[in-house]
């Protein structure tokens, strides 16, 4: 009996990928290490907001708890396929006419072990195994997704004081036209209309100025409000230059998508739930099958009685019992059913994962590109629209150009400058969701220490 073999669903699911990723790869698809690769920013205030934020993100705290969790479960299922022992003492006086006043004494240890002849208590033991390696998985994602959120914060931050930087120079040239041409139309060269469209464009710009500001104060506090800093100390060390990093370390890009798998830890956590489902069958399936119990038991006594001290020993072996299900409407065939069913949706699930994984990283791929391959363009776009601008001023001075259309070159600069800012956060935000979606320098849960209860995480 102890030979037989409950059947299980496979517990390593497969699911289709690409034989090759199709967008372009960076760097040729060269590999290194990702581990902790916000560093490559060499910004000390993203290394410490981001630290700061892991240690105080509830989302991280949740995954060391279910870390926890699972590791006690663990300890719970295992214990079940050891022996139990308890102990026992006991005293007691008493005295029954015509016998003398009597004391008993006595100590025991009583033992039971339930042989695991069909695996059940395995199976539960491995699945609970499986998920501990799940959670661990599952706290490193933690880690990662609150390293990605925050440089976005960081980045959306940061390119929104470039924002800021490029609308007050824009407003502080509208202000400038506004005073000349004002000045102008008390001298009755220009006519009231054009100075009255200065002044429009001249507020318009400042209203600019003043949301994109308010915008970059949203940006600060939600910063604040992911590392628990304080306001002041990290609005202090903002003041310090930003450079965008020119150039990003070699991403672990496998060729073969297949790869990615063992780097993104959502996809891993995925697969050990498909493993757990699949013992849970197992386990499910041998309750419906007999048990065996073994008990014994062994106790030393002592009684006084009459003014002398006896003692007892005894011990027993047994019973051997054996419990067969005969009845039980249903209940444990359901059980059975309800572990298949959980075990199907896990394979769903992992299929699913694998998908979303792929497609993550293809679109992080395709974006990077597209940002790389417009970079010039719109660089140049700015240079010539500059350049453009500086000789319409000069034009609108010697009063060959109109106001129009000195405000419609400006309204080009204006645009063309607030696209290369938003085209240089969409690299750099790239990069960051390609490290995401990669697994950002995770490989398995040997490679970095998880959480234990006592030092927490």
């Amino acid at each position: 009996m102890a030979g037989c073999a409950v059947p299980r669903p496979p517990a390593e699911p497969v699911a289709p990928v690409p034989t090759k990723w199709v967008a372009p790869l960076p760097h040729e698809g060269r590999l290194t290490d990702l581990t902790r690769w916000w560093q490559q920013f060499n910004d000390p205030l993203l290394i410490d907001l981001i630290e700061a934020s892991q240690t105080v993100s509830p989302t991280v705290a949740s995954a060391g708890s279910r870390i926890a969790q699972a590791r006690a479960t663990r300890t719970i299922t295992g214990a079940a396929l050891l022996p139990g022992a308890d102990a026992s003492a006991s005293a007691a006086r008493s005295r029954q006419p015509p016998a003398p006043l009597a004391t008993v004494l006595q100590t025991g240890l009583q033992a039971a072990w339930e042989l695991d002849l069909f695996g059940g208590n395995r199976a539960a033991t491995e699945a609970a195994d499986a998920r501990l390696r799940a959670a661990q998985a599952g706290w490193h994602d933690a880690r990662v997704s609150v390293a990605a959120e925050v440089a976005n914060t960081y980045l959306s931050l940061r390119t929104c004081e470039r924002q800021l930087a490029v609308a007050t120079r824009d407003a502080q040239s509208r202000a400038e036209s506004s005073r000349l041409t004002e000045l102008s139309t008390r001298a009755g060269f220009t006519a009231p209309a054009n100075a009255a469209l200065a002044r429009a464009s001249a507020a318009e710009a400042a209203a600019r100025v003043t949301q994109q500001r308010a915008q970059c104060d949203l940006d600060v506090k939600a910063l604040v409000a992911l590392s628990g800093l304080d306001e002041m100390q990290i609005r202090q060390r903002l003041g310090a230059a930003w450079a965008e990093p020119s150039e990003f370390s070699m991403l672990s890009v496998a060729q073969v998508p297949a790869e990615l798998l063992t780097q993104r830890p959502d996809v891993f956590a995925a697969a050990r739930e498909v493993e757990a489902a699949s013992a849970e069958v197992a386990s499910a399936r041998a309750d419906q099958l007999p048990s065996v119990r073994l008990t014994g038991a062994i106790a030393v006594g002592r009684v006084r009685a009459g003014g002398t001290w006896a003692s007892a020993e005894t011990w027993s072996l047994g019973p051997l019992s054996v419990n067969m299900p005969v009845f039980d409407a249903g209940r444990r065939a359901a059980q059975t059913d309800v572990a298949l069913a959980r075990y199907e949706e896990a394979v769903a699930l992992y299929a699913a994962r694998v998908r979303q994984a792929v497609r993550e990283v293809e679109q992080a791929l395709v974006i990077l590109e597209s940002a790389r391959e417009r970079s010039e363009d719109a660089r140049a776009a700015v240079e010539g629209y500059r350049a453009s601008l500086v000789a319409t001023e000069a034009r609108y001075r010697s009063g060959l150009a109109s106001l129009f259309e000195l405000e419609d070159q400006r309204r080009a600069v204006f645009a063309a400058e607030t696209a290369l800012v938003a085209l240089q956060r969409e690299r750099v935000a790239s990069w960051i969701a390609l490290y995401r979606a990669v697994g950002g320098g995770w490989h398995q849960p040997t490679s970095s220490a998880a959480p234990s209860p006592s030092t927490g995480s």
